[in-house]
């Protein structure tokens, strides 16, 4: 099995159980130049904030997208953008991505924006 596969098999297991607590989910998705972020409602149906390092308003505060710094920025805007449409609460789903680095950043600034994980 190649590393994506697996990846996305822990990915499965994850929001299997998410779905079962019925919470709105932060779900994260990184590549190497770039990551993003979706607060996607209890149905998986609809995307109510979403905050990547491709809008044009992250790129002005970050000299590059591909570091811990434009996740911290990414965190902080999802953050804001979830409590703006009415979202304190949330399921983290890091899409089988291991929990350090950028992604660990992310959780960690949206946590800071007031989102409660």
């Amino acid at each position: 099995m190649d590393s994506k596969k697996t990846r996305l098999r822990r990915a499965r297991k994850t929001r299997a159980r998410i779905m079962e607590r019925g919470e709105f989910r932060l779900t994260v998705h990184r590549t190497p130049r770039h990551i993003y972020a979706q607060v996607i409602d209890q149905t998986g149906g609809k995307v109510v904030a979403a905050a990547s390092t491709v809008q044009k308003d992250v790129q002005v505060s970050v000299k590059k997208t591909g570091n811990v710094e434009a996740a911290k920025v990414v965190g902080k805007a999802i953050a804001e953008k979830a409590k703006k449409a009415g979202v304190k609460r949330v399921a983290f789903d890091r899409s089988g991505f291991r929990f350090h680095g950028r992604v660990k950043a992310l959780a960690d600034a949206a946590r800071e924006g007031g989102l409660e994980f």
